[in-house]
C-alpha cells in the first residue's frame, strides 16, 4: 500500500533540506568523478565503484539453469557498465532453493553458468570497450526457513523464533538442522564455488544476509551445540566454509554478503542491541506459546548494535574474504528495513518510519563496518530509494571512506544502464529510474519471474497482472 511519506522531491536542494531537517548523516556530491576510479579486490581490479547487487529473477529452470530472461537480465546489466555484477543467489542443493525456478549450481549445468558469464562479459566488453573487465561474483546460498524447491514451503531453520516461526506456521516441534548436516552442507558450498570457479566467475559470494540459514545461525543465540549460543558458535558455519573453500578451491576469491542488522530483538536477531539480556541462552524465553503470535513491524524492533558485525568483519577479512557488502533486514518479515519503499507489497504494513531512515541506517552501518575493515572494501546498498539522487549520495560515501564501492538492487533492474549514466553524464535520469513501488517483489510473491514492471512493462506488466489475478482467485 502506498506510504504517506513518499519521494516527492523537486530537486537536489529539497532533498538536502529535507535530510538536514531530520538530522540524518546522508550526504550528496555534485562531483560524481570518483566513481568512475579502479579499486583492487583479492588481487583483482574492478573497473569502477559501481555495483549490480544480486536481485533474484526466478527465471531459471526446473534443474536450475539459467533461462532465456536470465540471460537477457545480465546482458543488460553488464551492458549497463557496472565494474561489479554480482549474480543473485544461486542454490548450493535442491533442498535449499527458495523457488522452483531459483537458480541452482551443479554438476549437469555449470557449463550454462560459464556461458552466463561469458555472454555478460562480451555485452561489457562491447559497450565500454575491450578493455573493460567487470568483476564478476555468484552468490551461492542455502534458503533456510524461506526453502520452496518444489511446491509447497519447505522450511530448514536453525533454530526456533518467536518472530518468524508464526509466520510460516512453524510449531515448537518442529525440527532444527543437526549440526552434523550443518557440517556436510559447508562441504556442498565448497563443491559448489568449485563448479563456479570451473565456470569462470572472479569470486564466490558465502551469502550470510537476509535470514537464510547462513544469515539466521549467526542469531543461534538459543540453539544448542557447536553451531549456537556462543559468538564462536555462531558464526562456525560461516568461518568455515570461507576456510575450506579458500584452501580447497584455488583460484577463486571469496567475499561476503553480510547482513549487519535483521532488525529483530536480541536474542532472536542479529546485530541488535542486547537490551539487557545477559547472553546467556537458558534466560531467553522459550515457550513460543507466551509470545503474541506473527509480528508485523512498523518499524525496526531493535536498535542496531554492530559490536558482533564489526568482530566477524574482522575475522573474515583475517580468514581472507576480499569485500563484504552491507545489507540489512528481513525482506520476508520487515522489508523495508531492507528496501525503503514508496508502496509495499499486497496487504503489507505501512511503516512508521520515513524512508529517509532506512536509506540512513544502511549508509551508517556500512561506514561502521568499513571502519572496522579498512584494508578491504566494503560495497553499500539502500541507495535506490534515493532514484535519481542516488549516484550523488554514492560519490559522496565513496570520496569521504564510508565505502568503496556503492551498489544498486532495484535501480539497476529499473535502470540497468544506471552506472554508464553516470560515468559518462554526471547524472540519472528521474523518469528511468526506480519508484520503489515494489511490484518487482510482487511478482515473485505471486509465483512469476520478475523484473521492472514500470521501466519494462513491455514484458514484465502482463506477467506482474496474471500474477495478481492468481493471488485474487486463491
Amino acid at each position: 500500500m502506498p506510504q504517506p511519506n513518499a519521494f516527492a522531491y523537486r530537486n537536489l536542494d529539497a532533498l538536502k533540506e529535507d535530510v538536514a531537517r531530520r538530522g540524518l548523516e546522508i550526504g550528496f556530491d555534485d562531483d560524481v568523478s570518483c566513481l568512475g576510479e579502479p579499486l583492487v579486490a583479492g588481487g583483482h581490479t574492478i573497473p569502477n565503484r559501481l555495483g549490480v547487487l544480486p536481485m533474484e529473477g526466478c527465471d531459471g529452470s526446473a534443474d536450475g539453469r539459467p533461462g532465456d530472461l536470465t540471460r537477457r537480465r545480465y546482458v543488460r546489466f553488464a551492458q549497463g557498465g557496472s565494474g561489479l555484477l554480482w549474480f543473485e543467489a544461486v542454490a548450493v542443493e535442491r533442498m535449499g532453493r527458495a523457488n522452483p525456478r531459483q537458480l541452482w549450481i551443479h554438476r549437469d549445468n555449470w557449463e550454462d553458468f560459464a556461458r552466463l558469464r561469458e555472454e555478460a562479459v562480451a555485452a561489457a566488453r562491447a559497450a565500454m570497450g575491450p578493455d573493460h573487465q567487470p568483476f564478476t561474483v555468484i552468490q551461492l546460498v542455502h534458503s533456510g526457513r524461506y526453502s520452496r524447491p518444489i511446491d509447497v514451503p519447505r522450511p530448514v531453520i536453525s533454530h526456533h523464533c518467536p518472530y518468524l516461526d508464526p509466520v510460516a506456521k512453524i510449531g515448537p516441534d518442529y525440527p532444527v538442522i543437526t549440526d552434523g548436516e550443518l557440517e556436510a552442507l559447508e562441504d556442498a558450498y565448497v563443491e559448489a564455488a568449485r563448479l563456479a570457479r570451473r565456470a569462470g566467475f572472479t569470486a564466490v559470494d558465502l551469502k550470510a544476509s537476509h535470514r537464510y540459514l547462513g544469515s539466521e545461525l549467526l542469531a543461534g543465540f538459543t540453539r544448542p551445540g557447536r553451531y549456537g549460543g556462543s559468538f564462536e558458535n555462531r558464526t562456525r558455519f560461516l568461518l568455515n566454509t570461507v576456510r575450506k573453500v579458500r584452501a580447497e578451491v584455488p583460484g577463486v576469491t571469496v567475499v561476503v554478503r553480510l547482513g549487519a542488522y535483521d532488525g529483530l530483538p536480541h536474542p532472536w536477531g542479529w546485530g541488535a542491541a542486547m537490551d539487557g539480556f545477559t547472553g546467556d541462552p537458558a534466560a531467553a524465553p522459550r515457550d513460543l506459546a507466551a509470545w503474541p503470535g506473527p509480528h508485523t513491524p512498523p518499524g525496526p524492533t531493535a536498535a542496531p548494535d554492530l559490536t558482533e558485525p564489526s568482530r566477524l568483519a574482522r575475522l573474515l577479512r583475517d580468514a581472507g574474504v576480499a569485500l563484504i557488502n552491507v545489507t540489512m533486514g528481513n525482506p520476508y518479515f520487515a522489508p523495508h528495513v531492507t528496501r525503503p519503499h514508496d508502496q509495499g507489497t499486497a496487504g503489507q504494513y505501512v511503516p512508521d518510519e520515513h524512508p529517509l531512515f532506512g536509506v540512513n541506517r544502511h549508509f551508517t552501518l556500512a561506514r561502521e563496518i568499513q571502519r572496522a575493515v579498512p584494508e578491504i572494501p566494503v560495497a553499500g546498498s539502500g541507495y535506490s530509494w534515493l532514484r535519481q539522487f542516488a549516484g550523488q549520495a554514492a560519490a559522496h560515501n565513496v570520496r569521504h571512506g564510508w565505502v568503496a564501492l556503492a551498489g544498486m538492487g532495484r535501480q539497476a533492474f529499473a535502470y540497468p544502464e544506471y552506472a554508464r549514466e553516470l560515468l559518462e553524464k554526471g547524472r540519472l535520469e528521474p523518469k528511468r529510474s526506480c519508484v520503489t513501488c515494489s511490484k518487482c517483489t510482487q511478482i515473485m510473491r505471486d509465483g512469476g519471474q520478475t523484473g521492472c514492471v514500470t521501466q519494462d512493462k513491455a514484458l514484465y506488466r502482463p506477467i506482474y497482472l496474471a500474477g495478481r489475478e492468481r493471488a485474487t482467485k486463491r
